[in-house]
């Protein structure tokens, strides 16, 4: 059986960026003891359904992550480890804010069980910074990063923000240059989106902001595609490098498309060919998983009483999600030989039309094992994409 991956929503912040969408929310972090024990209640619930699971990812995400005590994670782990088979090498990840990091809380956390911490930097520039209302600034990131060494962390990953509005491409090459002077092993970029919503998305409607310059984010994700690339980084996603055997499982198992359980409001995860969400509101979630009915036979595998939308997925579904997912990945691509395992069909013979128009258009590759965006392809994969679907 696939092993599982696991994620964990942990939706508090202390401050909200001007740029997130997520399932976040400020002001809450009396919920977090109680929140806790209901994610407790959910993890067991879900083990219980499929005895002897096998996971060999685990992730924390928000949210903040890092607000909860190395206490409070310790109960979580323990409801993991009794509730399913976790690979003792699995590779176990927390999202963190800078300003939340210092040695004895790494040590703590090293002692745990974490292994591998990505910390939300964003920006070396401290306007940019100050315009996501972040609450660190880039000194926050070069403490944190040293105590996350000096804690026992030999695995970091950076996130990185670019495409913002009044960002300079010299500018995005100082913030790629004191990312490098940190070495991390794994570095994540993202193009800044204008989520619904959004403080963000208003400011630019209002004119208060320009709007993102396109081609001029096209150009930093080429620059950053060649200092990475000339400082040892290898680009194994659109949006992710990492030094060499360092890439991140956890987000391979999306990108291949392979089952990940979800637990916390506004999770999402796909097992047993159903994608699903978890509630959105904390304080609904709490309440439904403190009066749920304790019988596990009440609730169909991955589903839970907190389960909020629940879709099953047929075959070609997945195969477009499969393809979604999967040419994300640069180095790797398509496997066709996988994909014919994994449907009873060759891929060429599913979306040979498809696929030989951007073959011809410059934008995939195809050889006698694998399908793959060229160069050109990752800047204008969401259109490759689309037809796809």
């Amino acid at each position: 059986m696939t092993p599982h991956a696991v994620y964990l929503h942990i939706p508090f912040c202390t401050t909200k960026c001007t740029y997130c969408a997520f399932n976040t929310y400020v002001q809450l972090e009396f919920l977090i003891e109680p929140f806790v024990d209901a994610l407790i209640k959910e993890i067991r619930l879900v083990g219980q359904n499929k005895p002897g699971l096998d996971v060999h990812t685990i992730f924390f995400g928000g949210g903040t992550p890092s607000l909860l005590l190395p206490e409070q994670f310790a109960r979580i782990f323990t409801a993991l480890r009794e509730s399913y088979n976790v690979f003792p090498d699995a590779e176990i990840s927390l999202e963190a804010n800078p300003n939340d990091l210092n040695r004895e809380y790494m040590i703590a956390l090293r002692r745990v069980g974490f292994n591998r911490l990505s910390i939300g930097m964003q920006s070396a520039n401290e306007n940019e910074l100050q315009l996501f209302r972040r609450r660190h600034d880039s000194d926050a990131v070069v403490r944190a990063v040293s105590a996350a060494r000096s804690g026992g962390f030999d695995n970091l990953n950076l996130d990185l923000i670019y495409g913002i509005p009044h960002q300079t491409l010299d500018g995005w090459r100082n913030t790629l240059t004191q990312t490098l002077v940190l070495k991390p092993e794994h570095i994540s970029l993202y193009a800044l989106g204008l989520e619904e919503g959004t403080p963000m998305e208003r400011w630019v409607e209002t004119g208060r902001l320009p709007a993102p310059d396109d081609d001029l984010a096209a150009d930093m994700y080429n620059l950053a595609t060649e200092l990475l690339g000339a400082a040892g980084y290898e680009q194994y996603e659109i949006s992710n490098w990492a030094r060499p055997g360092l890439a991140c499982k956890h987000n391979l198992q999306y990108w291949r498309n392979l089952p990940y359980l979800a637990f916390g409001p506004g999770a999402h995860g796909w097992a047993a060919g159903v994608r699903y969400s978890v509630l959105l509101s904390p304080q609904r979630y709490i309440k439904v998983m403190n009066t749920m009915n304790e019988a596990a036979g009440a609730y169909d595998f991955p589903r839970t009483p907190a389960t909020d939308m629940f879709d099953v997925i047929e075959r070609e579904g997945e195969i477009a999600e499969t393809l979604i997912m999967g040419l994300r990945l640069t180095r790797e691509g398509i496997d066709r030989e996988i994909f014919r395992q994994r449907f009873g069909a060759d891929l060429l013979d599913v979306h040979r039309q498809e696929i030989d128009k951007f073959v011809g258009r410059g934008l995939l590759t195809v050889d006698d094992t694998r399908v793959k965006l060229t160069d050109d392809g990752r800047l204008l994969s969401n259109i490759v994409f689309r037809e796809l679907v």
